[in-house]
């Protein structure tokens, strides 16, 4: 028995802990979410998949991060590099349309594995190596917004890649995480749009569970913005590099367990 036990009517013990459980990893899901602007499928997804059908997971956290997204952009729309971002957002578009291609179409396990080896190795460099900035072309922006949108498509998390683009772009802390946040944005709503087209959003049971998780998703955001407020930029920066080393060790697990 799992959450959705309380969404059918069936109130037991076993339904409550799911549903406390839930709202627990939701909370510390979007509470990270806020105050790096991405980070749901890495942290929420595999424990979610746990207690309730896996294709209801990623079009779930599609619809909060929708939210999460439009509520901190909102708040942090003073500090969005619109250049990065008209950049990014039609790359990120191609790749996820390919992405979703691929997503029907074949089992890319190698390129989630080789990713994550990338990643788990770029996370460690950053934090083992000199502190310092190190600003990179924005000829980049092509590979990384076409990445980025590749698995965006593909596995629902490619907000690290773009993470990436804009720490070594962005030298400060609020314009990385509100151009992060705006591009989050655009890709899940890219996304939402896909399942609304399919009709994935058709069944009751997931709309009813993205209603219970909303009040996680607000007090993550908030406890999130607050956090924000009290670190530094290299304590953001350090932050960051933990993100991405987790994210790269589940994709590696993920592409080893497929």
């Amino acid at each position: 028995m799992d959450i959705l036990s309380i969404v059918q009517g069936t109130w037991n013990t076993t339904g409550w802990v799911s549903a406390i459980i839930t709202f627990a990893v939701l909370w510390l899901t979007y509470t990270i979410f806020s105050i790096m602007g991405f980070g749901s499928a890495v942290i929420a997804a595999p424990v979610l998949a746990m207690r309730m059908p896996l294709p209801m997971v990623v079009p779930l956290l599609s619809l909060l991060d929708l939210v999460a997204a439009l509520i901190n952009t909102r708040q942090l729309s003073k500090n969005i590099e619109t250049k990065e971002l008209f950049l990014l957002a039609p790359l990120m578009a191609s790749g996820s349309s390919v992405g979703i291609y691929l997503l029907v179409s074949a089992t890319p396990t190698r390129l989630m594995l080789g990713l994550g080896l990338f990643v788990i190795a770029y996370s460690l460099y950053r934090l083992l190596a000199p502190a310092g900035p190190y600003r990179i072309s924005r000829a980049w922006v092509l590979l990384f917004g076409l990445i980025g949108g590749l698995f965006s498509g593909m596995f629902g998390s490619g907000g690290f890649i773009f993470s990436i683009y804009l720490s070594h772009r962005l030298s400060e802390k609020d314009t990385v995480r509100a151009t992060m946040t705006a591009m989050t944005g655009i890709s899940t709503l890219f996304r939402t749009l896909v399942f609304l087209a399919i009709g994935t959003y058709a069944n009751p049971r997931l709309l009813v569970l993205a209603v219970f998780g909303l009040p996680a998703a607000a007090l993550g955001i908030y406890c999130g913005h607050h956090l924000t407020l009290r670190i530094s930029t290299t304590q953001f920066l350090r932050i960051l590099c933990l993100m991405l080393l987790a994210t790269g060790c589940s994709l590696v697990w993920r592409a080893l367990h497929v």
